[in-house]
Formats: C-alpha cells, structure tokens, sequence
C-alpha cells in the first residue's frame, strides 16, 4: 500500500511484485483507511489470510530476529489477536509511543495491558526502568477477519466505506468507486482507532523483540543511520558542500548550490529547489509543525 508519488518506485524495488499487488492510495486518509482497505482486499482473495503491515520508512537491521518476531506473531495472531511487534527499548526515547506488556500467552508472546502515548523524558525514564514497556513499532500482525470484526466494533463507518471499494474491485467501476469513498473515510491511525480500545478488552499481543531498530522519520534519524565522512558530517545530494569546523551535522545539498557551514555543530541543513531548512537535530521531529504552518498559509506547491 503506498501514495501515488511513490508508487513507481516501489514497483522498481520490488519487481518480483505483481503489479496488481501494489495498492495505491488516491490520497492520504492516515493509517486506519490503508491498512484497512489492503484487509479488506487480502479478505476477499482468502478470508483465512494471516496480514503483517511494515512501514516503509523503519530500518530493520537484526533481520533474524525480525523473521523469529514474525513467525511468532503469526502464531499468536491465529487465536484472533491483535499483534504488534514490541520493540525492546534502549534508551528513554519520548518520540516513540510506548505499550506495556501484561501475563505471558506464550513462550514469545505477551496480553498487551496499555498503550502509551509520547512521553515526557521522565516519564520515559520511568517506562525503561521498569522493563515492562516496549517501544510501540506500529508493526501488526492478525488475521483479516479480526482485525476487520474490530473495523466493524469500533469504526462502523470506515469498514461499510471499505466494503463498497472492495466490492467493487477488479471490476469496471473500481476507479469510479475508489475515488468516490475513499475522500469520505474517516483519517484515524490504527493505534488510536483501533489497537487502543481494542488493547482495553484483552484483544491485542505483543511479541518483544530487539531488531537493531530506527523509526527513519526525521532528518536526526537518518544522520543517525547514514554514515559520515571523516569531518563527522553527513552528507546527501548531489550539490557541493563545504564545512569547516563542523561537526554532528547533516547537509542535503539538493538544489545544485554549494552549501557551505562554518563553526556549527548538531545542526540539520537542507537546501532543495524551493525551501531550506536549518534547525538543531534536536528538534527535528518538529519540522512536521513546519508544515503545517506553510500549508495554513496557503502554500499548498511547497508541500
């Protein structure tokens, strides 16, 4: 499942991929209406299918143990659970999401008590300390019919906007149909809509697992992942760069101009055709606010 814009590159990445298998969504509705609708669709080819949905943008390094993680959610997930892969924590992260895990249901699997939202730093502390808690990975496991009996509970509108579309799939009016529903579906994440009430009443697991792990959402992370030169900065794009006396620093010189810093240190740097970007990489989950402040103000060409 992936937007438009990256559709091409997705079927490019996976060419064993049959065509037909790539979903698209005609615009982003968050993550509720996609996981959902990629259900809805697996549902009617095998109403038995065992599902797993990975974001794209998650570095998996440990892939042994993600395999091991996966096997035993699908083997958890055949009692009709919700299973979230739990990723095991290694430091007081307060950008990630949180779930503490309850009683054993198996030798690898655990009864989800709560979901946590982002945490304050000490609250973070707290949650790694007590060795009950796992990093909420938003990485699922379950069979169509479980997690679609839980549409069906909890988003009664989303999952009746879902069964139009995917009656009418592979048919000549799934294109009509697609784009007359799907504008209408509700924008709800998963973890809000579902896995968190649905954790309330027993129904969801957890598998705990260390895979060498990073959510690549912001630019800190992938100054993170991504290697650095020998002056320790990190570079992307095919502009030229020059930094003197910098250090810790990402620059994506994506516009063809030289960018040069000096005696600057943790700093993000981004300079494409239209916009640049500096901010501390301390704050840059909170370009996403960015964002939006450019799209409140009309300027829909720069997002």
């Amino acid at each position: 499942m992936t937007g438009a814009s990256h559709a091409v590159d997705v079927a490019r990445q996976l060419p064993e991929l049959p065509a037909a298998n790539i979903l698209v969504e005609p615009a982003p509705r968050n993550t509720a209406p996609a996981i959902g609708l990629a259900a809805a669709l697996i549902h009617r080819i095998d109403p038995d299918a065992v599902m797993g949905s990975f974001a794209a943008d998650h570095l998996v390094r440990n892939t042994a143990a993600f395999h091991d993680a996966v096997r035993a959610a699908v083997a958890a997930a055949a009692d009709d659970l919700l299973v979230t892969v739990g990723i095991t924590p290694t430091a007081p992260e307060t950008g990630f999401g949180y779930l503490r895990r309850g009683d054993p249901l198996t030798d690898d699997a655990y009864r989800v008590e709560e979901f946590a939202e982002k945490p304050a730093l000490d609250v973070a502390r707290r949650y790694l300390a007590d060795g009950r808690y796992l990093w909420n990975a938003s990485m699922f496991v379950w069979r169509t019919a479980a997690f679609l009996d839980e549409l069906q509970r909890q988003q009664p509108e989303l999952r009746a906007g879902l069964d139009r579309i995917a009656a009418d799939w592979d048919t000549p009016r799934q294109e009509s149909t697609l784009g007359q529903v799907w504008p209408t579906l509700p924008s709800v994440t998963v973890d809000v809509g579902i896995m968190e009430d649905a954790g309330r009443r027993g129904r969801v697991a957890t598998v705990p697992a260390d895979l060498g792990w990073n959510d690549v959402g912001d630019w800190d992370t992938l100054g993170t992942v991504l290697p650095a030169g020998a002056d320790g900065v990190v570079r992307l794009g095919e502009g030229t760069t020059l930094a003197r006396d910098t250090s810790g620093t990402l620059v994506c010189a994506g516009s063809g101009r030289l960018v040069a810093t000096l005696g600057v240190t943790d700093l993000v740097v981004v300079d494409t055709p239209d916009a640049v970007l500096v901010c501390p990489r301390g704050r840059a989950q909170e370009v996403k606010d960015l964002v939006d402040a450019v799209r409140a103000e009309g300027r829909t060409e720069l997002v």
